[in-house]
């Protein structure tokens, strides 16, 4: 085994690394965070909301990044690895704040591409009952409130030596979309359920490998057709999905609304200090996504950082990899 295949067995091998607290930021199962604190400083740690990544499909969780939370944690910062709604059956094993119940209501509020009173449409299984890549619009859902409580939730839970002051957002492939979404949510309509009238109170982000260009990643058919699944590509296609236009959420006019509102290259520029971390042989998320979404921002007028290094998709998540390093660093360096 080689090249890149072995990369991803390199991380997936790593033992999980239990977290020093775990809790709840919603009442769905999946709406949980742990808590990895760094040894005891001179000084409170930046707080670091971690994204894991596995296409917004459900079989992939954060168990899978826990080790490098506690890497992180090492290197003095303290992380949050954020769970959150991913497409498909099944939904992630229960942590000590984990139980049962119901998320946030998406039947009693209008939200762009999917209509009022229609519920939850996008967790079905894909083609072949391979689980679907994401929820519309749940996963979005749980991304922001993730972002807009789990600061508070540090403070709640008196977490020691924590400087919510000082947040940085970093996540993997899917959960690289997550941060560089959520960093860009002042820029969506006034009239969105997401929508901030400002940006967020981050010291910047940290993509890792992201699927930061939909459009780019929708054409290169990154992940398996996940972002069309993701957006809802193919369902209820000639069916008419109950917003009251006669239009089904497969038709290209939904998928439209729905790119233009999940795309983080769609809603540049964001005022917020932005570092890509790309592997340069990667085949997952090939380099021309990041580099699409650094061409959009430069356009927008905004600066991204882009760092190659050297493998694939996996090393800046393992902690036995320079390219792990490399993401430490490039944290630290926003976060101070």
């Amino acid at each position: 085994m080689g090249g890149q295949a072995a990369e991803e067995a390199s991380v997936f091998a790593l033992a999980p690394v239990a977290p020093d607290r775990t809790a709840a930021y919603g009442e769905h199962p999946d709406q949980v965070v742990d808590f990895y604190l760094p040894p005891e400083a001179s000084r409170p740690a930046p707080l670091v909301l971690l994204f894991h990544g596995g296409a917004w499909r459900a079989p992939y969780d954060r168990r899978h990044v826990s080790p490098f939370a506690a890497f992180l944690a090492g290197r003095g910062l303290a992380v949050a690895s954020v769970e959150y709604r991913r497409g498909g059956a099944g939904s992630s094993p229960p942590g000590p704040a984990a139980r049962d119940g119901q998320g946030p209501r998406t039947e009693d509020r209008d939200v762009p591409g999917g209509g009022p009173g229609t519920g939850p449409r996008s967790g079905r299984d894909g083609p072949g009952g391979a689980p679907r890549a994401g929820r519309w619009p749940e996963t979005f859902d749980d991304i922001a409130a993730a972002v807009d409580l789990v600061p508070g939730l540090v403070r709640e839970l008196g977490l020691p030596g924590v400087d919510t002051d000082r947040t940085v957002l970093t996540g993997h492939s899917a959960g690289g979309h997550a941060v560089l979404w959520a960093a860009a949510r002042h820029r969506l309509p006034s009239g969105t359920p997401w929508h901030l009238p400002s940006p967020s109170p981050l010291r910047g982000v940290v993509a890792l490998a992201p699927i930061a260009d939909l459009a780019t990643a929708r054409a290169l058919d990154v992940c398996s057709g996940a972002v069309g699944e993701l957006l809802g590509e193919g369902e209820g296609e000639g069916e008419d999905d109950g917003d009251g236009d006669g239009v089904g959420v497969g038709d290209g006019g939904e998928l439209a609304v729905r790119l233009a509102l999940a795309d983080p290259a769609a809603l540049l520029p964001t005022a917020i200090p932005t570092t890509i971390v790309q592997g340069g042989t990667d085949i997952d998320v090939p380099p021309a996504v990041a580099a699409a979404f650094a061409a959009a921002a430069a356009r927008a007028g905004q600066r991204v950082r882009l760092v190659t290094t050297e493998g694939g998709h996996f090393p800046p998540i393992d902690p036995t990899t320079p390219a792990a390093h490399t993401t430490a660093e490039e944290i630290a360096r926003l976060a101070t």
